[in-house]
């Protein structure tokens, strides 16, 4: 490992030297007046390439994607060294940071960073968890309250891993439920609901990666064909109720169900204190601020399409402005919270306002993975790569059935490499939209495909930061809760893959792709009753 990263640390190296060189070279001979030689050519699609290269080999998104953006500077400008540094990050990241919608969408999330940790603050999860002890009967019930905790809690992966995770682990321990099926319930209630959450920092970033400020829209249309994310929580459910498990996961169930272990034999956390508040709390400093969000949001985003202007409900929705109906209505949900808090003495105001740095640092990477991703976006607009793609695309129209499932093959090998669900579509959808006229039912498909395979990809993968902190909130050795969940997450991308293969045709000869997703759920439903049997007769 130490000799794989002294290589990567090397190629990285030669690399930044190799376009510095280049940069020097071409810059001697350069005038002020230059052409645009890669301007909607295939090479105007090199950026996006190079990050992706880049993150598969160095498994880190933040570099790889500057690296991108540099050298989509370095194009525009024809090499001239002044040029590049002014297009990079003047036209780049000083232009995506100052745009008015993409700082709407930032500051959106520094309120909801705040607001997680006022919520973590109070108590009022692990009042949630105390009321669930006494109310709850059986072990299915224990996994079903598991399932629409982490549902209630959409609005961001982060806290619903650490809060369904600290909330549910007494409960799901007195009815001898494994640590390893806690720990897959709240990762895949984690970016699976948030990614469907049109209330959430996922909807945000992905309307944010969208251009004309259609990208709330988008994300809304593509709802109904994020097959991965849809079938992932139907295959959720229809475990705990037919009560199947298969794969190392049934070793792991029979272990707890007969013999009390819910470790099978590998407890990292046996020494950790818990941490949970004793005595604080109550069930309403959890919901009460959820609620409050929820509406004061839905509230602001109808306010920017014209509901109070006489427009109807869905009408508002649709044409809302996202960026800034998030903002106004996570604003007033945030000053609900305090002042709630204070009226209930959860605590001093001193510590209500320690809470907005903290909740600041803790968006600090979702923050500056759109930032970069914004930026890449505008060195791949600025080559003409919208233009070319396009072109080619429509010219490729044999294979256009393909492309619902190509993609989502190409997010979920990308985000398992790299780790990141947002890094993933952050690169690949402005690639599609470049691609595909949005009026095309098929592009719709297609930035939901985007979606589902970052989302697949970065519930496989080992490195995911969504994966690691379902580990840790399940208190879960992580290489078991990798190797109990692989199976189900690649059963159900397999399912999702011909579903979107089924829907891609739908689309291209006319039909209604919609009727793919009730077939995804009968190929779910049938895969899980085979697996059962096999159980039993096993």
């Amino acid at each position: 490992m130490r000799n794989r990263n002294r290589w990567v640390s090397r190629a990285a190296i030669l690399v930044m030297m190799l376009l510095s060189l280049a940069t020097t070279v071409f810059a001697a001979g350069e005038t002020a007046e230059t052409v645009m030689p890669f301007y909607n050519t295939a090479w105007s699609l090199l950026p996006p390439v190079i990050a992706i290269v880049l993150a598969l080999i160095t498994k880190e998104v933040y570099s790889s994607l500057f690296i991108g953006i540099l050298a989509g500077g370095l194009m525009y400008a024809n090499f001239n060294f002044e040029g590049t540094v002014l297009h990079v990050f003047n036209d780049g990241i000083v232009a995506s940071v100052t745009d008015s919608w993409n700082m709407g969408i930032i500051v959106f999330l520094i309120i909801l960073g705040t607001i997680v940790c006022l919520m973590n603050k109070a108590g009022g999860s692990a009042a949630f968890g105390r009321w669930a002890a006494t109310h709850i009967k059986s072990r299915v019930g224990a996994q079903l309250a598991s399932i629409l905790l982490g549902c209630l809690i959409f609005i961001d992966d982060y806290f619903n891993c650490l809060t369904v995770g600290s909330v549910m682990r007494p409960v799901t321990d007195k009815h001898n439920v494994s640590r390893a099926k806690l720990s897959y319930i709240i990762d895949a209630t984690a970016a699976p609901v948030c990614i469907i959450a049109p209330i959430s920092s996922w909807a945000a970033a992905v309307a944010g990666f969208a251009e004309d400020g259609q990208g709330f829209n988008l994300f809304l249309r593509a709802i109904p064909y994020n097959f991965y994310a849809l079938l992932t929580i139907v295959m959720m459910v229809a475990l705990v109720v037919m009560k199947v498990d298969f794969g190392p996961m049934a070793r792991f169930e029979k272990n707890a169900m007969e013999n009390g272990d819910l470790f099978s034999g590998s407890n990292p956390y046996a020494n950790a204190a818990d941490d949970t508040p004793e005595d604080k709390g109550i069930v309403l400093d959890l919901v009460l601020p959820v609620i409050s969000l929820i509406i004061c949001c839905v509230i602001g985003m109808i306010y920017t399409g014209g509901f109070f202007s006489g427009e109807s409900f869905i009408d508002a929705f649709a044409n809302s402005d996202a960026s800034v109906g998030l903002m106004l209505g996570s604003a007033f949900g945030l000053l609900i919270t305090i002042v709630y808090y204070m009226i209930r003495r959860a605590m001093s105001f001193k510590t209500m306002m320690d809470c907005i740095p903290e909740g600041f640092k803790a968006m600090v990477p979702a923050i500056l993975i759109l930032t970069f991703a914004w930026s890449l976006k505008a060195m791949t607009d600025s080559l003409g790569a919208k233009e070319y793609v396009a072109a080619l695309v429509e010219s490729a129209t044999g294979i256009k059935l393909l492309l619902p499932v190509i993609v989502f093959v190409v997010g979920c090998l990308l985000a398992f490499a790299t780790g990141t669900s947002w890094g993933t579509f952050g690169i690949l959808i402005p690639i599609v939209q470049s691609a595909l006229d949005m009026s095309d039912p098929l592009a719709i498909i297609c930035i939901s495909a985007c979606m589902a395979g970052a989302v697949c990809g970065d519930h496989c993968s080992p490195i995911s930061d969504t994966t690691i902190m379902a580990s840790a909130g399940a208190q879960c050795d992580h290489v078991n809760h990798v190797s109990t969940q692989l199976p189900y997450a690649i059963s159900c991308a397999v399912i999702a893959g011909i579903t979107y293969l089924i829907a891609g045709i739908l689309a291209t000869v006319g039909a209604p792709a919609l009727i793919a997703l009730p077939c995804g759920i009968v190929m779910m439903l049938a895969f899980l009753f085979l697996m059962k049997n096999r159980t039993v007769k096993a």
